[in-house]
């Protein structure tokens, strides 16, 4: 029997971690988007360690579940902030909103022109931007 598991390419997790984040953000970009499904309060910590790397930050909020529109939304915020780097902060639905931002951002197009059954179905052609995905409530999987 053969099995295969293929996941995000790093997993950093354990008590304090967070306090990682910005020198992990700072090494592979400058420009961060920050998409949040938490109160901005509760974001402040994670911009605050961002902060300290010299890092330039904006955020996008979310409420419930990702939208075509949603996400394209935070597209076209990432590209106006001209991001290079995207993190959710959330739940799923922050990390997954997170990710198409992060897709969409190397790639022409709308939401739906990659979508399959509702949309065109087309290959992405271009890699992602960088994603980190921090998870704020247990069980999602998102990440």
């Amino acid at each position: 029997m053969r099995f295969e598991f293929a996941t995000a390419a790093r997993i950093v997790f354990g008590a304090g971690t967070l306090d990682d984040v910005g020198r992990i953000a700072a090494g592979i970009g400058q420009r961060v988007l920050v998409v949040r499904g938490v109160p901005i309060a509760q974001t402040d910590p994670l911009l605050a360690l961002l902060d300290e790397q010299g890092l330039v930050t904006d955020t996008f909020a979310i409420e419930g579940e990702p939208s075509i529109d949603l996400v394209q939304r935070g597209v076209e915020q990432a590209r106006a902030f001209e991001a290079n780097v995207v993190i959710g902060f959330g739940g799923g639905s922050a990390i997954d909103t997170a990710k198409a931002i992060a897709a969409l951002l190397t790639n022409p197009g709308q939401p739906l022109d990659y979508l399959e059954v509702i949309g065109l179905g087309q290959p992405l052609t271009a890699a992602a931007a960088p994603c980190i995905a921090i998870p704020t409530t247990a069980g999602t999987g998102a990440e």
